[in-house]
C-alpha cells in the first residue's frame, strides 16, 4: 500500500515501476527540463522536483519509506537531506560533465537525437551544427591588453558565488550563481583596455559541423562523445558534447535488445490451410514467410525467423531473431446455412449432448472484459464485519 503517489506522478511511472523503467523516464525528463536545455524559470523549479524524486524511488530504502509514509516520513527519517544534489543526479547519467568550477572543466552540451529503427538498423550518419565558445583570438583569451587584468574582489578570482536555498522541507539545494562583478572570469579590466572582438568576454562565437555517427545496432539511451566540443573558457579543460540516442516508436516493429517482435494478422482460412506473406523489412528487403499446406497455426501462437533481427552492436554480420505473433481474425457475423454445411463436413464433429427436459438452457452474451474487471476491484473492496451482541 502506497501512501502517497506524488513522486510517481512527477516521474510519470506506475507505483510497481522497476528500476529501469524509473531510470528511463527520469533520464528523459531530465533532458526536457535541465537548466541548461530549457531556460524557462518553471523548467528549472519542475527539473528540480523530478531529480529530487528520482533520488528518493531510486534508492530502495527511502522508497520504502516513502510508500509507507510519504515525504513526512522522508522528513522525520532524515531520507531526504544529505543526498545527491540535482546536478549530482544529472551527471550519474551524462558523464559527470555539469561540475562546472569543481573539477576546473567546462559543462558538457548534452542533446537528445531521436533516431528511427531503421537507422539503428541499417546506420547513420547524421551531420548537426554544434555552435559553441572559443578562445577569442585576437586577446588568446585575456580580454584585454596583456598585463592590464587583476583579480577580482567580489569572488576572489573563482568566478562564482555561493550559497544555500531550501527546494522544500528536509531538502537543501547549495547553489552556484556566477559572480555579478566579473561576470564569471574571476577577474576585471578597465574599459579602455577591453579586447575589441571578444568586447571582454574572452570568448566568441564559432559553428562547427559534427558528423554523429549512428552504428548499427546501437541503443536506446547510448551516448555518442565528441571529447572536447563544448564550450571553451580560458585556463580550463573543455567538456564535451554528449549526444544521447532516443528511439522512435516503430509503427510495426518492437525491438527487444536484438530481437525484433511484430503481429501478422491471417485469416481463418489461412490459418486452417496454410499460408504465404510478405515482410518489408527495416533495410527494405522483402521478407517471405510461409506454413505448410495444411499446417494450422494457432491464434497467439510465436514463430521465429532466425538471424532476421537487429544486428549486434560492433558485430553488425551477426543478427538476432526476428519473433512474429500470429493473430487470426474469425469471421464476425453469423455463416449463411449452406456454408456451414460443408465447414461441417470438412471439420471434426461437433460433440454431442443429451437432450434432458430436466436441464436448463442458457444463452451466451457478449460482455466487456473492462467491465468484469471494474466490476471484481468493487468486490474487492473493504468489507464490514458486524459484531454478534450475546
Amino acid at each position: 500500500m502506497v501512501k502517497e503517489t506524488r513522486f510517481y506522478d512527477l516521474l510519470g511511472v506506475g507505483i510497481n515501476a522497476t528500476e529501469a523503467e524509473l531510470k528511463k523516464s527520469y533520464r528523459k525528463l531530465a533532458l526536457k527540463y535541465h537548466p541548461d536545455k530549457n531556460p524557462d524559470p518553471e523548467a528549472s523549479e519542475k527539473f528540480k522536483e523530478i531529480s529530487m524524486a528520482y533520488e528518493v524511488l531510486s534508492d530502495k530504502n527511502k522508497r520504502e519509506i516513502y510508500d509507507r509514509g510519504g515525504e513526512e516520513a522522508l522528513k522525520e527519517g532524515g531520507g531526504g537531506g544529505g543526498g545527491s544534489s540535482a546536478m549530482d543526479i544529472f551527471d550519474m547519467f551524462f558523464g559527470g560533465g555539469h561540475r562546472g568550477h569543481r573539477d576546473n572543466k567546462t559543462k558538457s552540451i548534452v542533446h537528445q537525437l531521436s533516431v528511427t529503427l531503421e537507422e539503428f538498423y541499417n546506420g547513420k550518419t547524421r551531420k548537426l551544427a554544434n555552435t559553441k565558445k572559443v578562445i577569442c583570438p585576437q586577446c588568446n583569451g585575456i580580454g584585454g591588453k596583456e598585463g592590464t587584468v587583476r583579480k577580482c574582489a567580489g569572488c576572489g578570482g573563482l568566478g562564482v558565488e555561493h550559497s544555500l536555498r531550501q527546494i522544500a522541507p528536509g531538502f537543501v539545494q547549495r547553489m552556484e550563481t556566477i559572480c555579478s562583478r566579473c561576470g564569471g572570469s574571476g577577474e576585471v579590466f578597465s574599459e579602455k583596455d577591453r579586447c575589441q572582438k571578444c568586447d571582454g568576454r574572452k570568448v566568441i562565437r564559432d559553428k562547427k559541423i559534427l558528423e554523429v555517427h549512428i552504428e548499427k545496432g546501437m541503443a536506446d539511451g547510448q551516448k555518442v562523445v565528441f571529447s572536447g566540443e563544448s564550450d571553451q573558457e580560458p585556463r580550463k579543460e573543455t567538456g564535451d558534447v554528449v549526444f544521447v540516442l532516443d528511439e522512435e516508436e516503430h509503427p510495426r516493429f518492437k525491438r527487444n535488445g536484438s530481437d525484433l517482435i511484430m503481429e501478422m494478422n491471417i485469416d481463418l482460412s489461412e490459418a486452417l490451410c496454410g499460408f504465404k506473406r510478405q515482410i518489408k523489412h527495416l533495410d527494405g528487403r522483402v521478407l517471405r514467410v510461409s506454413t505448410f499446406p495444411g499446417e494450422v497455426t494457432k491464434h497467439n501462437v510465436i514463430k521465429v525467423v532466425m538471424n532476421e533481427g537487429m544486428p549486434h552492436y560492433k558485430n553488425p554480420f551477426t543478427k538476432g531473431r526476428l519473433i512474429i505473433q500470429f493473430k487470426v481474425s474469425f469471421p464476425r457475423s453469423f455463416m449463411p446455412g449452406p456454408t456451414l454445411e460443408k465447414l461441417e463436413a470438412l471439420l471434426p464433429k461437433r460433440r454431442e449432448v443429451l437432450h434432458d427436459d430436466d436441464i436448463k438452457e442458457y444463452d451466451l452474451l457478449d460482455i466487456d472484459i473492462e467491465e468484469i474487471k471494474a466490476q471484481s476491484h468493487q468486490d474487492d473492496g473493504p468489507r464490514r464485519v458486524q459484531c454478534q451482541s450475546h
